[in-house]
């Protein structure tokens, strides 16, 4: 069927990255996978551990020895490391897509405020500032409000809200490449859904730490009918990442859950604002039974959710869920087929708050037939993406080194 599947189980990290103590000393001691499998130490999880589960974890964290599951001698595995600075969805599945990350700058919408509304001004939008006591957010065709993002790490984000009854969301895309084009933060969301009145948007107007201002967006009621998104990375040039190479090769992409929101996929099939895991499986398995060839990429949110709810229980049950799916997509895969499972960076429960870590995450692979190969820890989550082009016979994306010839030699050996 040549089918290549890459399941990213959203947060399901193995082990902090050794820079946290310098730059993210509150995820010292973070390991998602490692402390669910503490707390739970009955969990079983079958598939994941035939697939190497418990050897990504232990090459992460080599110490861990606390679960009933163990290392399977005959896995074929690796970790890789985050190359992109903190631990981010949106730039995570860029990087897997093979995007060289490069390093954001962290600033307030204050420090840039000038410069974006003269840009908006020259391109002949109406331009306001809406202030508050010390900060100012802009105001734009009355439907529209561009300032910080407060539910990330703060200046990190900036986001556009607007209120689509009054403004299409093509014109706020267009207002989203405008304000990416002069700033340099990670990453620019533009977002909007159908309201009753725009002064609802500037009604949620909020502040934090006497330096960030922004929209409290489910205050705003911007998600709670027509909602539209699209997110702009700083540095992020689709035309060098997988979808666009395979597309050139002639190969489909497949994009479903998550990873259909944040990841540009103009050619091929996008299964977008699914949430439920096992809808989002479900369609994944039918994907992987279609004729020709595919290159098929899930996310499974509802980990990360649980993550951010600190709810290690509902994480825990998460990932019986996904274990089961798999065990029905390995039965149906054929010699032709590659399967990756790995996450894009870590959300741990008992860490001590909710917001995403910066862990190593797991590679685990399996081909009908293949024997096992330890991949190493690789430098970058684009290894993924690298070998997905490389198992298509597609040009290569920007960054990262396809291990495909590893598994190959493995296979060829055990023949």
């Amino acid at each position: 069927m040549d089918k290549f599947l890459v399941l990213v189980i959203d947060s399901f990290g193995v082990g902090a990255m050794q820079d946290v103590s310098e730059v993210r000393p509150q995820d010292i001691g973070a390991n998602t996978c490692g402390h669910i499998l503490q707390t739970f130490p009955t969990l079983r999880l079958p598939t994941l551990e035939k697939l190497g589960l418990i050897n990504a974890l232990q090459m992460a964290a080599p110490d861990f020895n606390d679960s009933v599951m163990h290392a399977n001698p005959a896995a074929a595995f690796g970790v890789a490391q985050l190359q992109h600075e903190g631990g981010d969805t949106f730039m995570g599945h860029q990087e897997i897509m093979g995007t060289l990350p490069l390093p954001p700058v962290r600033m307030p919408f204050s420090s840039v405020i000038a410069k974006v509304e003269d840009a908006l001004l020259s391109a002949d939008y109406q331009v306001q500032r809406h202030h508050t006591a010390t900060l100012s957010l802009l105001w734009v065709n009355d439907a529209v409000a561009i300032g910080d993002n407060l539910e990330a790490d703060l200046g990190q984000v900036f986001n556009i809200c607007a209120n689509l009854s009054a403004i299409p969301f093509s014109e706020v895309e267009k207002i989203g490449h405008i304000v990416r084009a002069q700033v340099e933060v990670g990453r620019v969301i533009a977002y909007g859904g159908l309201l009753e009145s725009s002064t609802q948007i500037l009604a949620a107007v909020e502040s934090k730490q006497e330096t960030y201002i922004g929209i409290n967006s489910p205050k705003a009621g911007v998600y709670q009918h027509g909602f539209q998104v699209v997110h702009l990375g700083y540095g992020v040039d689709a035309s060098t990442q997988v979808p666009q190479q395979l597309h050139d090769q002639g190969i489909a992409t497949v994009l479903v859950g998550k990873v259909a929101d944040i990841v540009e996929n103009p050619h091929g099939r996008n299964y977008q604002r699914l949430v439920d895991s096992q809808t989002i499986l479900d369609i994944t398995a039918e994907e992987m039974q279609r004729p020709h060839a595919a290159f098929i990429c899930t996310n499974i949110q509802e980990t990360d959710l649980a993550g951010h709810a600190e709810d290690t229980a509902r994480y825990a049950e998460r990932l019986e869920l996904v274990d089961k799916a798999l065990a029905h997509i390995l039965i149906n895969m054929d010699s032709s087929d590659c399967l990756v499972v790995m996450a894009d960076h870590g959300n741990d429960p008992t860490v001590g708050h909710s917001k995403h870590t910066r862990e190593q995450v797991p590679i685990l692979v399996y081909r009908p037939g293949q024997q096992a190969c330890a991949l190493g820890i690789r430098s970058t989550m684009s290894d993924v993406g690298a070998t997905v082009c490389e198992f298509f016979h597609a040009r290569a994306p920007q960054n990262g080194r396809a291990f495909l010839a590893a598994l190959d030699a493995t296979r060829l050996q055990s023949a």
